[in-house]
């Protein structure tokens, strides 16, 4: 089957309330390709890699969660960005992006996919207001020791998490936020946390989680924010009865 490429965005749209948010990209549609969609493959970082992918595999239209356009990025298309956009172009391969809409959702989100990917329940915002940031906390369904989370985060990511703290202390109650959000840690000791996950780590964040007594855990950008964006691909290729697949370009950070 296919769907008009207006329909499948507008869809996204409808789902995910991009205009909700004040963020660093534009959300939805990014570069215009075929009028109609009958493959879509996503990823989640529209790279060189990515895009060669989607050609050799026939795709349509490419759902990522780092597309292009960035505040503050060089606007000149040279180099790296002219051959990305000659290969979106060039196959009329069309580009859709979501970042902070993505990172949110409730349903098909990349936090609330990590967490129920990790068992966690009872979940609620980290930050009271919302449009302070895009984090979850909640609770494990059962007890258990640091290090067995740290062993759960390597068997669902496929790497070992960098993890601050003691193995063997006792969590019960996780906050969480994909990717660089490491700076919430501070928010998630506030909040009672007693371990927090990030995708990446800075040199204060150690500091912060030792003296606060939080145990934190930095599972890899890329690695933790695989599972929101093949939520909301297999969502739209269900309900339009599209070709669809997940291109995972492995990323160490």
């Amino acid at each position: 089957m296919t769907v008009a490429l207006e329909e499948l965005v507008a869809a996204m749209d409808a789902l995910l309330e991009p205009a909700r948010f004040r963020d660093y990209c534009p959300n939805g549609l990014q570069v215009a390709g075929r009028a109609s969609v009958a493959k879509l493959a996503c990823a989640v970082t529209a790279n060189q890699s990515v895009l060669d992918a989607a050609v050799a595999w026939g795709a349509d239209a490419l759902l990522v969660h780092h597309g292009y356009f960035w505040r503050g990025e060089d606007p000149r298309v040279v180099g790296m960005k002219r051959r990305r956009l000659a290969t979106l172009l060039g196959n009329e391969l069309s580009l859709i992006a979501y970042h902070l809409p993505l990172d949110a959702h409730p349903a098909v989100g990349n936090n609330a996919e990590l967490g129920r990917h990790l068992g966690i329940v009872d979940v609620e915002p980290l930050h009271r207001d919302a449009s302070d940031g895009v984090g979850s906390i909640g609770n494990l369904a059962e007890p258990m020791a640091a290090g067995a989370l740290a062993g759960r985060l390597a068997a669902l990511t496929g790497r070992e998490p960098l993890h601050i703290g003691e193995a063997g202390a006792t969590l019960r109650r996780v906050a969480w936020c994909t990717g660089a959000a490491q700076g919430y840690i501070d928010a998630a000791a506030a909040a009672g946390a007693d371990a927090y996950i990030t995708g990446e780590v800075s040199e204060p964040t150690v500091h912060s989680a030792r003296e606060q007594g939080v145990q934190f855990f930095a599972a890899g950008h890329h690695a933790t924010e695989r599972y929101g964006v093949q939520a909301l691909g297999r969502r739209m290729a269900e309900r339009f009865g599209l070709a669809f697949t997940f291109l995972d370009c492995d990323n160490p950070a």
